[in-house]
């Protein structure tokens, strides 16, 4: 959403220090892109997938990726 000039000039009145509009919501898709690529770092720092009996992180690594690739995203090996 794009916020008309005169709004954000009355944002900067000093009386409305530390007043800003609300950041827009992460939609489901940036929320999967962001999961994509928290998975394929973990690959690469790695060097190997995420496997289901490993660690908490990695646990959460192999649950994602699996999720991921239900739907269809490709995960980088």
């Amino acid at each position: 959403m794009e916020w008309p000039k005169e709004l954000l000039e009355i944002f900067d009145d000093p009386l409305l220090d530390g007043v800003r509009p609300k950041a827009a919501a992460p939609t489901a898709n940036d929320r999967m892109q962001q999961k994509l690529a928290e998975v394929n770092d973990w690959i690469n720092k790695n060097g190997r997938e995420p496997r289901p009996d490993g660690d908490l992180k990695e646990k959460l690594m192999y649950a994602a990726m699996t999720k991921l690739r239900e739907k269809g995203f490709d995960v980088w090996i």
